[in-house]
């Protein structure tokens, strides 16, 4: 059979076609597709699958959306949080004449990728001591915050959607409560999801450079770059803007604290596994004591998260795997 797969995130889409026999699967042909082409997930379908020639129509496709998903399994809508685009499983197999689809959260999408992972995947932050088949989180950022929880059922483990990264911002120091003063005058809600983020990353600049008296002259304001969050983090990592570094730091430092905080909400012994487009670009941070530190500090909790092992998951296609695993069950 043919199954259709498709990580739909705020800024790209990725889809894949496969073709899944009962010896494995094969890839036949994978893109990338820019959001801000598109109107919409349909007309990215349909370029998609026009592209593929004579191949045959999937059989069956699997959607992981950023953003909630609502219906049942037989049939789901979906709103993608950062765009202003909405869609249907029926409405996709009625225009793409695929029998069957399934809509699923993005990070539903990267829980079931997940086991799918090896060694080479993933990179250890702290290596605890999983207890089998005991609850996993995940936990990544991007263009938003995504958050799921896996739950162990009969044989594999089933993803559970959560929009935990919209929960409310707790500062932990003098620093983050000025930062969230400083959010307050700006936006009526402060989540999670806006510091932990691509333009999270922006804001953190932006008020550390409101703090400062004295600012080396820079030969040009990284805000002002295409793409101001990895204009931002390469200053960080070249270390050669204090005022970058500083801000990436601090958006370490508050990603961790709400890790921690997932995997105590979520009872992750079995682990939490960190995913998302930033963490992989900013590895050589995260794997210093910044992220784990504020991961840890949780008072009378500390060592019962000394034993969860948190691993950054560096496939950039596990959601993808994920969607094609959950539409070759269709």
């Amino acid at each position: 059979m043919h199954v259709l797969a498709g990580d739909v995130g705020g800024t790209k889409v990725l889809l894949q076609l496969a073709r899944v026999e009962k010896s494995g699967s094969q890839i036949i042909r994978e893109r990338r597709y820019e959001c801000s082409a598109f109107s919409g997930l349909s007309p990215i379908i349909h370029e998609f699958l026009k592209s593929l020639g004579n191949t045959p129509i999937p059989d069956a496709a699997c959607f992981g959306i950023a953003g909630p998903i609502a219906g049942s399994e037989s049939g789901q809508m979906a709103k993608v949080t950062n765009l202003p685009w909405e869609t249907g499983s029926e409405i996709l197999s009625r225009e793409h004449k695929i029998p069957k689809v399934r809509l699923i959260n993005d990070f539903q999408a990267v829980g079931y990728g997940i086991e799918t992972l090896t060694g080479k995947d993933l990179v250890s932050l702290q290596k605890g001591s999983a207890q089998p088949r005991a609850p996993r989180a995940v936990i990544g950022a991007g263009t938003g915050l995504g958050q799921g929880i896996l739950v162990w059922q009969q044989d594999h483990y089933e993803t559970i959607a959560t929009e935990g990264g919209h929960t409310d911002f707790a500062p932990t120091d003098g620093l983050q409560v000025g930062l969230w003063h400083y959010l307050q005058q700006q936006f009526e809600h402060i989540s999670y999801e806006r510091l932990v983020s691509g333009s999270g990353l922006v804001l953190i600049y932006s008020y550390l450079r409101e703090q400062e008296t004295k600012i080396a002259p820079l030969h040009t304001d990284p805000r002002n770059a295409a793409d101001p969050a990895a204009a931002i983090s390469e200053l960080a990592l070249s270390g050669t803007d204090a005022l970058a570094v500083q801000s990436l730091d601090l958006f370490i430092c508050i990603y961790g604290a709400q890790a921690g905080n997932l995997a105590l909400s979520a009872g992750a012994t079995g682990g939490v596994y960190v995913a998302g487009g930033i963490a992989p670009k900013i590895i050589q941070k995260m794997t210093d004591s910044i992220f784990m530190r504020s991961f840890l500090n949780k008072g009378r909790m500390s060592a019962l998260l000394a034993a969860v092992p948190v691993q950054v998951v560096m496939n950039p296609n596990v959601g993808l795997i994920g969607a094609a695993t959950v539409a070759s069950r269709l």
